[in-house]
């Protein structure tokens, strides 16, 4: 495995001598939607890097009700809490669009994290960076309304997927959103009307980029910047927005 080859940014930032001792112990996956990468209460046994795809993290409730809180794709891993003595999860993460990406086990990474500098601080500052998006993700369920925290939302899948087709069905939109499925359609309706996007069962296609960012009114764009912040290697790369005025349309990515 080439560095150049590697989709996942976080294992981007790490240095050649600890790529060459991180490579050998990955595993190439599949993730198929639907997966469940880690129980909340349980230890986490292995740890992904996603090259596509995207992970949800899911907060559970006592009493079983679900919400989304958080994505993960190729802009990090599951398990970072790891790298700061935390053996088990808080969480479900689950695989919500398809994709692949890199198995590690946690005795592995753990290895890795004693020997290997630059993966402790990307596994680090990740945590960070995921604790800034699911702190947005609460000022957003506070304080915006439901179609800005669904464009917030399916920019936020956009971000972290190739290409402008979100394999997204309502019953997940209706969780990210803690509203009623019906709530997803007529959301959606909206934004359709807008000329945003085109919603069809189990997939939105992206039309226009920059009309999401307007919509989403202010709710997108700290945790972006900040993500380039704390991986300025990455250069363009790391940072997902510089300005809402500048974003490209979707013809232009």
């Amino acid at each position: 495995m080439l560095n150049g080859a590697i989709r996942n940014r976080l294992l981007r930032t790490l240095s050649e001598t600890d790529l060459v001792l991180v490579q050998p112990l990955l595993r190439k996956i599949d993730l198929p939607r639907g997966k469940i990468l880690d129980q909340p209460g349980q230890n986490i046994e292995n740890i992904y890097f996603i090259e596509n795809g995207l992970c949800s993290v899911v907060v559970v409730g006592s009493n079983g009700q679900k919400t989304e809180a958080g994505h993960i794709g190729n802009d990090g891993m599951t398990g970072s809490g790891l790298a700061a003595e935390v053996a088990w999860s808080t969480n479900q993460t689950i695989i919500q669009i398809s994709g692949h990406g890199w198995e590690m086990s946690s005795v592995d990474f753990l290895t890795c994290l004693a020997e290997c500098p630059s993966l402790r601080t990307a596994a680090l500052r990740f945590g960070q960076a995921l604790h800034i998006q699911v702190s947005h993700t609460v000022l957003a369920t506070a304080r915006y309304n439901i179609h800005q925290r669904l464009a917030r939302w399916l920019l936020m899948c956009h971000d972290r997927v190739e290409g402008d087709d979100l394999d997204l069905t309502h019953e997940f939109l209706a969780m990210m959103l803690t509203v009623r499925r019906s709530g997803v359609t007529n959301e959606l309706h909206v934004l359709e009307g807008m000329h945003l996007i085109r919603s069809t069962r189990g997939n939105v296609l992206v039309l226009d980029r920059a009309g999401l960012i307007e919509v989403a009114s202010g709710s997108y764009g700290i945790p972006e910047r900040e993500y380039g912040r704390l991986f300025p290697s990455l250069g363009s790369e790391g940072s997902t927005i510089s300005s809402t005025t500048t974003m490209p349309t979707s013809a232009d990515r």
